[in-house]
């Protein structure tokens, strides 16, 4: 399963945008306001890849994880793995390959966002060693909807 874990390219935009849109349409709690991943393309991504963003894929692809050089660390965006494929460690494996990319860039931290009610979500980054450090609203909402997280590397 090892070799199936791969550094994403400007070649896998296309599937990684149906595979962004496909998950986050799937999610098992609704979110106000919806994910704008939910209108992810191929050419965003392109333009992801040539901005000096990464990512990581498995297979065809089954799971996916964008970075991008952001605030003096390596941020990580649109964690997809398809139904099928969670619970096989996919996520973590992909967080840790960001891990080694942001240590090769000599970026001191990992930073994210989620939703507050993906509780999942939450649970898994503060496996993967995130703390939670701030919380913030979308536009036009009063109370906080996403929190954001940090790993210290």
């Amino acid at each position: 399963m090892t070799s199936a874990l791969r550094p994403a390219t400007p070649e896998d935009a296309d599937a990684i945008a149906e595979l962004i849109r496909y998950c986050f349409a799937r999610q098992t709690v609704v979110t106000d306001p919806l994910p704008s991943a939910l209108k992810e393309s191929g050419d965003n991504i392109r333009g992801h890849f040539a901005e000096g963003g990464g990512g990581a894929v498995y297979e065809g692809p089954a799971a996916c994880l964008l970075w991008s050089g952001k605030d003096g660390g390596l941020y990580i965006g649109r964690v997809a793995v398809h139904p099928a494929w969670r619970g096989q460690g996919l996520a973590k494996r992909m967080l840790a390959m960001a891990e080694e990319e942001a240590r090769r860039r000599g970026l001191p931290r990992l930073h994210l966002s989620t939703r507050l009610v993906l509780l999942d979500n939450r649970r898994l980054f503060a496996a993967c060693g995130f703390v939670e450090t701030t919380e913030e609203a979308h536009p036009g909402y009063a109370a906080p909807t996403f929190v954001n997280m940090e790993k210290r590397l």
